[in-house]
């Protein structure tokens, strides 16, 4: 009986919901019912996390070089178009229409962006694919789906006006980045791309919360703003943690200053200071290294075991 009551109130507040659509929206892709682009992320989180490395499991990675440069700066273009758009009609004029078809051309990017997911597992960078990642790219597209059916235009497009411009720069290093080598002097600023992020997050909570300082405001669904400083200080949170993780502890520094963290230590190009008999290097007290052909050989102690030195 609970369950029963449970789903019943589930499918009123659903049925609310629909009824608060704003019918602009109805004839545009995906804006009808929640059930397609919800069904799309459960595909794309499944594809993520469990078929997609199968499916390349035994795969060599595909090179794509070329679609990913093509990819990134198309990406590019449209969140530099949907950055003027937004501005123009939500900051220099009123919302009409025309604030709601730009509304939706930013929340269908977000759907074109889960194409980066792909990219990561066809060139089978698993690495890449984090929690952090598959949650930002899926519930963007989910949770702008329920605001901007109800609530399009007003106060919640600031949030997508800063976004959009984030993404310009976000995309102009991706695609710097695939370009190849020859780019790579040119992506010193990997890390301050992540503080950039931070900002975004902290402007839209900062942004938002002028409506509890204003005596009145006709933002069509009040409690919406409670969810967007919500989004945003979780959303902080999270890619601090991801700031302390890749920056702060090291696990994802730029390969120039893990070289000289590794020269400080003793260790030059994969191999650390220690003394060389044929074509392998012996270190002390370590336990593994590779050899100049490209084999492993164990590491011993150099001092008293240096006839046990074998390639595996």
């Amino acid at each position: 009986k609970m369950l029963l009551e449970l789903g019943s109130n589930i499918m009123s507040l659903y049925d609310y919901l629909l009824q608060r659509t704003d019918h602009r929206l109805l004839p545009y892709p995906l804006m009808r019912t929640p059930f397609q682009m919800t069904s799309i992320l459960l595909g794309y989180v499944f594809f993520s996390l469990y078929a997609g490395p199968r499916l390349m499991a035994h795969r060599k990675p595909y090179h794509l070089k070329t679609a990913m440069i093509v990819y990134n700066f198309t990406v590019l273009v449209g969140h530099m178009i949907l950055f003027d758009a937004i501005y123009l009609f939500s900051v220099l004029f009123s919302p009409f229409c025309q604030m709601v078809r730009v509304a939706w051309w930013f929340y269908f990017s977000k759907f074109i962006e889960l194409l980066d997911t792909l990219f990561f597992v066809l060139r089978k960078k698993h690495s890449q694919i984090t929690f952090l990642h598959v949650f930002h790219h899926s519930f963007m597209p989910f949770t702008w789906w329920w605001g901007m059916t109800i609530a399009p235009g007003g106060m919640s497009s600031f949030h997508a006006m800063v976004n959009a411009c984030v993404h310009v720069i976000m995309y102009t290093y991706y695609g710097l980045s695939a370009a190849g080598p020859r780019f790579q002097k040119y992506l010193w600023w990997k890390k301050y791309m992540t503080a950039i992020q931070l900002i975004q997050f902290v402007l839209i909570s900062l942004h938002v919360s002028q409506y509890y300082f204003m005596e009145k405001c006709d933002f069509q669904v009040p409690m919406f703003i409670h969810l967007i400083w919500m989004y945003g200080t979780f959303f902080f949170v999270l890619f601090s943690n991801f700031w302390i993780q890749a920056y702060i502890k090291g696990k994802r520094l730029p390969t120039a200053t893990k070289e000289a963290k590794l020269k400080q230590n003793g260790v030059t190009n994969g191999h650390t200071n220690g003394i060389t008999i044929g074509n392998i290097s012996v270190v002390p007290n370590g336990k593994q290294l590779e050899n100049g052909n490209g084999t492993t050989a164990h590491r011993v102690n150099s001092h008293n075991q240096l006839g046990k030195v074998k390639e595996v």
